[in-house]
């Protein structure tokens, strides 16, 4: 009888995910986010049989035609301020309706090879935003990622599966790793998609030793373009206005082109 339930316990254990997301600290998330006051209003969506909240912004002055799906950085949320938080909030100024997602959380220790394994249920809530932008009247749609989300955001569309029309990636990592997941000059050398790369003069090092090699590795589209913000960290915290500003006037241009 021991036995038995010892080898029920191990069966139950190898069928879980080896590396399954920390959905305690995504529920933590989301009871502060709906607890405060917000800009647009949160919302639960669903992918790989797992809830997760989100963000949407409308757009002051247009039908929502134009939307952008927001990917924060690593262990983040939704609203973290202030690059997040500026960014879902001033492009719906500027047009471009937003819906900020909640990835896959790991436990708060977690180094960024840690993510890696969760990039696939990340890029399933990207379809999963992209359906339900779609349902609300969305014609074209961006993804802006943020460190970490920015790698996410070049892995999901490097399938060319995603219903995306261009990527805004501000201080995307290179890592060196075998991790399929993590090879980031190969997805953006693979990208034909407009491509927006932004760094920070005082980066993070996996962002500002890679800057050439991804500037070399998307030098054949003709729609990659690099900016180095000047006088900046990787939290933008001097001038995060100027970066945001950076971003929605790429994404207009790059609607007006479509």
């Amino acid at each position: 009888m021991i036995f038995r339930s010892l080898l029920l316990i191990v069966l139950v254990l190898s069928l879980r995910p080896a590396f399954a997301g920390d959905q305690n600290r995504e529920r933590e998330y989301a009871a502060e986010l709906q607890q405060q006051p917000l800009m647009g209003k949160s919302l639960w969506l669903e992918a790989a049989g797992q809830r997760f909240i989100c963000v949407y912004t409308e757009s002051e002055k247009t039908n929502n035609a134009q939307a952008a799906i927001i990917l924060h950085d690593i262990g983040g949320y939704p609203d973290q301020k202030p690059v997040l938080h500026e960014l879902r909030t001033a492009l719906p100024l500027h047009n471009w309706a937003t819906l900020a997602i909640q990835l896959p959380l790991r436990e708060k220790s977690a180094s960024e090879a840690d993510y890696y394994p969760l990039f696939p249920e990340s890029q399933a809530r990207i379809r999963a935003s992209v359906d339900y932008l779609q349902k609300n009247g969305a014609k074209h749609i961006a993804l802006v990622g943020y460190g970490l989300g920015a790698m996410l955001a070049v892995y999901a569309v490097n399938d060319k599966s995603e219903a995306i029309e261009a990527v805004a990636a501000i201080s995307l990592p290179a890592p060196e790793t075998d991790a399929p997941q993590a090879q980031t000059l190969a997805f953006v050398k693979n990208l034909a998609l407009p491509l927006l790369d932004i760094y920070a003069e005082f980066d993070v090092p996996a962002v500002l030793h890679s800057a050439q090699q991804r500037r070399l590795a998307g030098k054949d589209n003709p729609v990659y373009r690099q900016v180095l913000m000047q006088g900046e960290n990787h939290a933008y915290q001097q001038d995060y206005e100027r970066l945001v500003k950076r971003v929605y006037s790429w994404l207009s241009a790059t609607s007006r082109q479509n």
